[in-house]
């Protein structure tokens, strides 16, 4: 476990730019469609996610933070990390928004696919009246 404030500040450092190399993953996984990955890539995020809480959470609590606001290369490293953050959370909304896009088309070609299902399974019988018979042909014994 890294015991200065410097080394927890680069090890945050390098888990956010895990994270981030992640959400370029979870982009292509979204765009060509792979559902197993975008499921794996999920789970690695959140572990991430709680990786990088609980380095906030050591760094927030650590003897030296005053180094945070008082030393100069720990505050760039700080500025560094808030931007990587930023473009993190960027990131991660454009992903969210295209999986729903991605959500509501499968609905509709779902929707499509279920309307032309019931409009094959139509008849009428001997009134005249529609109906959706599902065993249409199927009860037939030869």
């Amino acid at each position: 476990m890294p015991d200065t404030i410097e080394q927890l500040l680069e090890l945050q450092h390098a888990t956010l730019i895990s994270l981030s190399r992640l959400l370029e993953q979870e982009k292509g996984a979204i765009v060509n469609r792979q559902s197993v990955e975008i499921n794996r890539i999920a789970k690695d995020k959140l572990s991430l996610l709680n990786k990088i809480q609980q380095q906030d959470h050591l760094i927030a609590s650590h003897a030296q933070r005053q180094l945070l606001t008082d030393n100069t290369e720990c505050m760039q490293k700080v500025t560094e990390i808030k931007t990587i953050v930023a473009r993190c959370k960027a990131a991660n909304a454009v992903n969210g928004e295209a999986l729903q896009r991605a959500q509501l088309s499968f609905h509709k070609l779902n929707n499509l696919f279920q309307q032309s299902r019931g409009k094959s399974q139509m008849t009428y019988n001997s009134e005249g009246v529609a109906q959706n018979i599902r065993t249409l042909g199927t009860n037939i014994k030869a």
